[in-house]
């Protein structure tokens, strides 16, 4: 995304800790000079009361810490320079397990992205396993007087501040200085290597087909539909109707050239298609893949598989270095990528793998101009009218423009700034969209999936002219009417001739929008079990055996609801989620069924058709419920209820089934 202080940064600490690159030393000495740098100045100011937190059970405080290293981590989640981080984090927290603790501080840019909700959401997505605190008010942030994202604070394990550093490339700075001041500390027996562990979001995940698909491609000419299942790690071939075809990917994270069912994919996001060659940008791997369709072949097309440091550096083939490229399209021989991670459009040609930026400087801003001059900031989504490549410029919630050859320009057509964004339908610059991540061009119109405003957008491009087309700016999951409609961060879009198909991420769904009666429904994907061998997300909640009810023969229904906590209700907005089944359909016939919702509404009817003998339901659900109190906690069940059931004469036509909600989970 944006470093608004691309300097570094060390209050305390020092650059030269930084330029420093021994191996961390194991409980050697350090020169005076050192250690007075690692006992540090100045306490770390402590968390205020109240905030909401996540992947953790309760409020985090820095005077519990005391005895760890702390390195506390001030990100936005629609920041791509915070993602790419991310993996330097995990590293360091495997390597100091015992000793380390990171703290996430989301400082939100975006208005969507203050929501509680919406952060957890992003901690599944990226994968974070560390605690993470809502700094919705930038509270946090001006007490430590963080500049950029990502900036990192280093506290030492008596809680003072050590050192500071805004920006990516983390890995060996923070190793460095982490390993010295553990054996620093470690010495003066004032470290504290009891391991520490916290609830994590992702133990109360309800399992989903998909997981936060990011982008979808339908293909009409062949009636194929292209699913990138970003977060496992693998690509989907369903017919338009939902029926799938083919995995590409086994769903390890890897880089493994190979087979469809040998291939390893890590978090892909844009699919290209030309001809029998599906393009996958292979986001968080910085490769560019080809998946031979017919040969059910996958291949590496561009990238070294490493991240690249420098900017504006072409190449060939393998020896080229991308910097997370997020969506492509195929055009004239050549492949158009949004490389989100430098601010540019490169373009590769597919005879010769060769690779080179084609729009935008590597300055992220909104700038247009010539193609090598212009300012783009994060795009995300490319698309064509065979003229001009039309891109999503996240980060300036903007819709662009790029000349094709031999055209010279980048132009905008609807959007302004940095930090101008929003819900108005208008013309121009004076039009706010909010981190738009994916657009089409189908009907003589641009359709823009507006992620953080859960909608879809058309645009006019000849007037200008921007208006909703679906969504209601409310998260949910609704189909019917595309006025009524609700998404959840939707990321991709795609069209045929007769419809929209929507990579609804946040809600795990592929949605379509038919063009003539305008109504949204959800695509059922039939048959994928049956393709994979890598199953969907293990269960991993906790199981309850209910004793067994009996309903009588013919149509009736179970009555599902929860016993909350002693003052505590359903937190109104969350993604509940119930998916309910039969082990088999000789006594008791349910319609498998699976479904997200944001307005609780229990008990939960489950219609059941009793046919005779006996049977079982098993019933998979994640509520929410929260408290009232001053120190608000929010708390997350995930339980899955099995059901033994009996037909019988003259029973109820409804079984009643209640649980006690585990008051067990996440502060929020």
């Amino acid at each position: 995304m944006r470093i608004i202080i691309v300097s570094l940064l060390f209050i305390a600490c020092g650059a030269a800790l930084a330029q420093q690159k021994a191996e961390p030393q194991k409980g050697k000495e350090m020169t005076p000079e050192k250690n007075k740098l690692f006992e540090g100045d100045v306490y770390a100011p402590d968390f205020p009361s109240g905030m909401e937190w996540l992947n953790t059970e309760k409020p985090v405080s820095l005077r519990d810490l005391r005895g760890k290293i702390v390195l506390l981590d001030f990100w936005t989640y629609c920041c791509i320079n915070c993602m790419h981080i991310i993996p330097d984090l995990k590293k360091l927290e495997a390597k100091y397990a015992n000793q380390l603790v990171v703290i996430g501080v989301h400082s939100a840019k975006f208005q969507n992205e203050k929501g509680t909700e919406n952060i957890r959401q992003a901690i599944l997505r990226y994968e974070i396993g560390h605690p993470v605190v809502n700094d919705k008010d930038f509270d946090v942030w001006h007490s430590y007087n963080a500049d950029g994202w990502p900036t990192l604070i280093l506290i030492n394990p008596k809680g003072k501040k050590v050192g500071s550093h805004s920006g990516e490339g983390i890995f060996d700075i923070f190793d460095n200085v982490i390993g010295q001041m553990a054996a620093y500390f470690r010495a003066k027996n004032e470290l504290n290597e009891k391991p520490i562990s916290f609830r994590l979001e992702k133990f109360s995940a309800p399992p989903s087909l998909l997981a936060y698909p990011g982008k979808a491609l339908a293909d009409e000419t062949g009636n194929r539909l292209f699913i990138s299942d970003s977060n496992h790690n693998r690509v989907i071939i369903a017919s338009l109707d939902g029926t799938a075809q083919d995995v590409i990917g086994d769903g390890a994270i890897g880089a493994k050239d190979g087979s469809f069912a040998e291939a390893e994919f890590n978090h892909p996001q844009g699919l290209a298609i030309d001809g029998d060659a599906l393009y996958i940008c292979d986001t968080e791997n910085h490769l560019i893949r080809r998946a031979d369709l017919k040969t059910r072949m996958v291949e590496t097309l561009v990238g070294t598989g490493e991240q690249a440091r420098k900017f504006n550096v072409s190449g060939v083939g393998l020896t080229v270095a991308l910097n997370s490229p997020w969506d492509a399209l195929a055009h004239d021989g050549k492949l158009y990528v949004a490389m989100a991670g430098p601010h540019q459009l490169w373009v590769v040609d597919l005879k010769t793998r060769e690779a080179r930026p084609y729009a935008g400087s590597g300055r992220e801003n909104h700038v247009d101009g010539a193609l090598a001059d212009a300012a783009l900031a994060q795009p995300s989504g490319v698309t064509t009218d065979g003229k001009s490549l039309f891109f999503a410029d996240s980060e300036v919630s903007s819709i662009r423009a790029a000349s094709l050859p031999p055209g010279n320009q980048v132009s905008t057509v609807v959007g302004k700034g940095l930090f101008d964004f929003g819900d108005i339908d208008g013309r121009g610059d004076s039009v706010r969209l909010q981190h738009p991540l994916g657009v089409v061009y189908a009907n003589d119109r641009l359709y823009v999936a507006d992620t953080y405003n859960h909608k879809i957008k058309e645009l006019e491009v000849q007037k200008r002219e921007s208006r909703t087309y679906a969504g209601t700016r409310e998260r949910g999951a609704r189909d019917g009417d595309r006025k009524q409609a609700q998404f959840n961060e939707p990321g991709g879009i795609s069209a045929t001739s007769r419809s929209l198909f929507i990579a609804d991420t946040n809600n795990h769904l592929i949605r379509r929008i038919d063009f003539d009666s305008g109504k949204v429904s959800t695509v059922e994907l039939k048959g994928l079990e049956t393709l994979t061998r890598q199953m969907v997300r293990k269960f991993r909640g906790r199981v309850v055996d209910v004793a067994k009810q009996t309903i009588a023969p013919g149509a009736g229904a179970i009555s599902l609801s929860f016993t909350l906590p002693p003052g505590y209700k359903y937190n109104q907005g969350a993604p509940f989620y119930v998916a309910y089944k039969t082990a088999d359909d000789k006594a008791v016939k349910i319609k498998d069924t699976a479904q997200n919702f944001t307005e609780p509404k229990f008990p939960l009817q489950i219609p059941v058709e009793a046919v005779r003998g006996e049977g079982a339901a098993t019933i998979d659900a994640v509520i929410y419920f929260c408290n009232d109190e001053k120190d608000k906690v929010c708390l997350v069940d995930s339980v899955r209820v099995n059901v033994p059931l009996e037909v019988k004469e003259g029973a109820p036509k409804q079984a009643k089934v209640e649980v006690a909600a585990k008051a067990k989970g996440i502060n929020n």
